[in-house]
């Protein structure tokens, strides 16, 4: 599987940011996120992306390579530093996050990474989010060109809408992710984010508009519903839609949530598994997300994803 993006310094505070108090350094970014939670899982992955040739970029590529993402093809920019976000609990179930991210090295990512990847090994997955075209111009070029790439190479894609409002418009989303909608065999989304990727909205309910997608192509839809679980909508479900509760945890941090489901859903996919097995996986990959903190420290390893079963206080030996 390969992907690519930005992947900061993620400094995460105990409070307001404006009372000051201790915060936790770690790194974040979609892409790495899924990266890392399909390498636990035991799948080959590799991540390319820019970061500065600063200690906060090799902070970013120590913990890749420490995680077992392949980090051969990322770049060291001298002349932009990594990018940073910073978290802020404001409430228990509400978390502020703000990005320092423009002009940074990963912002101006070239398709020169992109064109390496292929060239070195095309992959069975491109995995993408909505979140690189909205960093700049140079970094939606290496968005497009990785899709013609894929079409050419065989390569399945994977696109996570990932709609981020403080990093462009709904309006500057549109025009991209409905040219990009053609190129897409997976898209995911939730059920908000699924206008931004048709030409017109076919009403209000998410069904009538994942069966639009389907007609425009796209191989499988898959709807993020949260704490109701997700649905799969495929042209191969023989019965309709295929819908899946979320499995039940105490939840601690839903950051990350999304990328952990992201990462169960394309494991099963990788290991052949049909939709049902898909959505388990990844229901459960996101549960573990949202009983740990961090954007990617409470990924399950594959021995691992049998525990949320287990009755409460058990203890394992």
């Amino acid at each position: 599987m390969f992907t690519f993006g930005e992947t900061m310094v993620a400094l995460r505070g105990s409070g307001p940011l404006k009372l000051g108090g201790t915060m936790q350094v770690s790194v974040a970014g979609a892409e790495s996120n899924v990266a890392i939670g399909l390498a636990r899982l035991g799948h080959a992955v590799r991540w390319a992306g820019a970061v500065g040739d600063d200690e906060a970029g090799a902070l970013v590529l120590r913990t890749l390579r420490a995680e077992g993402v392949e980090v051969s093809g990322a770049a060291l920019d001298p002349g932009a530093p990594t990018g940073l976000l910073l978290f802020e609990p404001r409430l228990p179930e509400v978390t502020r996050v703000h990005y320092y991210r423009a002009g940074s090295a990963g912002s101006r990512l070239t398709a020169d990474a992109v064109e390496d990847a292929f060239s070195a090994a095309p992959p069975r997955v491109l995995h993408l989010t909505g979140i690189t075209p909205a960093l700049s111009a140079t970094a939606r070029s290496a968005a497009a060109r990785a899709l013609r790439l894929a079409r050419r190479h065989g390569s399945l894609v994977c696109l996570d809408v990932n709609f981020r409002a403080r990093l462009w418009t709904a309006e500057e989303a549109t025009a991209v992710l409905r040219e990009w909608v053609p190129f897409v065999d997976v898209l995911i989304a939730s059920d908000d984010e699924l206008p931004l990727c048709l030409p017109e909205d076919p009403g209000a309910e998410a069904g009538a508009r994942a069966e639009a997608l389907l007609d425009l192509g796209v191989g499988e839809v898959v709807v993020k519903l949260g704490a109701a679980g997700a649905t799969v909508f495929s042209r191969a479900l023989r019965d309709g839609p295929l819908h899946r509760p979320a499995t039940p945890v105490r939840a601690v941090d839903a950051v990350g949530a999304g990328d952990a489901f992201v990462a169960g859903y394309l494991s099963a996919l990788l290991d052949g598994e049909g939709p049902a097995g898909r959505l388990e996986r990844a229901v459960t990959t996101g549960a573990f997300a949202v009983a740990s903190h961090g954007d990617w420290e409470g990924a399950p390893t594959r021995a691992e994803l049998g525990m949320l079963g287990t009755p409460p206080g058990t203890v394992v030996r």
